[in-house]
């Protein structure tokens, strides 16, 4: 055997320093060998893909050549409509949006219905746009017009009603309108839910008469509510008659910031007791669907309620306008204690709510 298999630590490392770099890595480095070739920092380019971005500035350059810019003429069309400090802006705008930007950058339509060519549709083109009305086709259609009108007027028999002549044909809504004041637009407004329809059987002695019952409400969404009830034996003449009743009852209810009741009510119809009280912005009207709906018909937003005792739906609801309808105003409150009211909050911190 060699003397060279038998050297000491120190020698290796002194023969492991003369020898070149890269061996001596490769013989004291831990981790594996760094290989020779290395991969380029850029990946391949294939010739497709030089084509395609080509052909994809080619068409940003045709695009952004079409988007010129304002020419004197439309610049003074342009000035007839705006100011010359908005001009200016225009101008300044135009100058600092480059075109090419704006066509490389710019989002085109990719529906299926898009235009195949770039235009501001300022022009109207006869054969791809909607061919325009000519004067003459306006003054023919008058004429057409006028001369039904008159036609209309010849064949009117005085005395005689016409499904088309705009006078109201339905003589209960028309004397609903003479009752209440209001319009056939106001009533058609108003809100109008039928809560409540069951059949009921009233034994004679010529038997038993079967008839159906409906309480609705009618309200305006803007402290105006009323209910109404209705019998009858066919069905829509019951509902007619409920709603007209409703239309006919409305109160106004006192509604505190146009959005919840004054302090807590009270209301009692027979068995049931509805206890209603106000609440704070937000709160929305936390209670059973009846009273639900007659809140949403007054105009209130923020409302609770309970029905500690019975729960029928009848007297819920009639129990429940009735509280409504019997607030307590602070005003009234202020007036028989002779005393002068002051909104604290107007006053001292502007009407602001918290």
């Amino acid at each position: 055997m060699s003397a060279k298999a038998y050297q000491c630590l120190s020698c290796c490392l002194k023969d492991a320093l003369r020898q070149p770099a890269q061996h001596a890595r490769r013989q004291l480095h831990a981790s594996a060998p760094r290989p020779a070739r290395r991969r380029p920092a850029y990946p391949s380019i294939k010739q497709a893909e030089m084509e395609a971005s080509r052909a994809r500035e080619a068409d940003i350059d045709a695009r952004a050549a079409q988007l010129t810019p304002y020419t004197a003429r439309e610049k003074d069309l342009l000035a007839m409509r705006y100011t010359p400090e908005q001009m200016k802006v225009i101008e300044a705008g135009e100058a600092a949006i480059s075109p090419r930007d704006l066509a490389k950058q710019g989002r085109l339509r990719g529906d299926a219905f898009r235009p195949t060519y770039m235009d501001d549709f300022a022009t109207l083109r006869p054969l791809v746009d909607k061919p325009m009305r000519l004067a003459i086709d306006d003054a023919q259609e008058q004429t057409t017009q006028t001369r039904k009108i008159r036609s209309d007027k010849k064949l009117a028999i005085p005395g005689v009603k016409y499904s088309g002549s705009g006078e109201d044909e339905d003589p209960h809504m028309l004397r609903l309108s003479q009752q209440t004041g209001l319009d056939r637009t106001e009533i058609r407004r108003l809100r109008v839910k039928n809560l409540i329809s069951h059949r009921v059987v009233n034994q004679t002695r010529m038997g038993k008469i079967q008839s159906l019952y409906f309480l609705t409400i009618a309200g305006n969404q803007d402290g105006m509510l009323g209910i109404g009830e209705g019998k009858a034996a066919e069905d829509e003449d019951g509902k007619r008659q409920a709603m007209m009743n409703a239309i006919r009852n409305m109160r106004p209810i006192a509604r505190y910031e146009e959005r919840t009741i004054y302090g807590e009510v009270e209301g009692k119809v027979g068995g049931s007791i509805v206890q209603l009280s106000a609440r704070s912005p937000g709160f929305g009207n936390r209670c059973q669907h009846l009273i639900f709906e007659l809140a949403r018909a007054a105009g209130i937003t923020d409302l609770a309620a309970r029905t500690p005792r019975s729960r029928n739906k009848m007297n819920v609801v009639k129990a429940a306008f009735q509280a409504l309808t019997k607030q307590t105003l602070p005003e009234d409150v202020a007036k028989a204690r002779g005393r002068k009211m002051v909104d604290v909050r107007s006053v001292y911190y502007g009407g602001q709510v918290y």
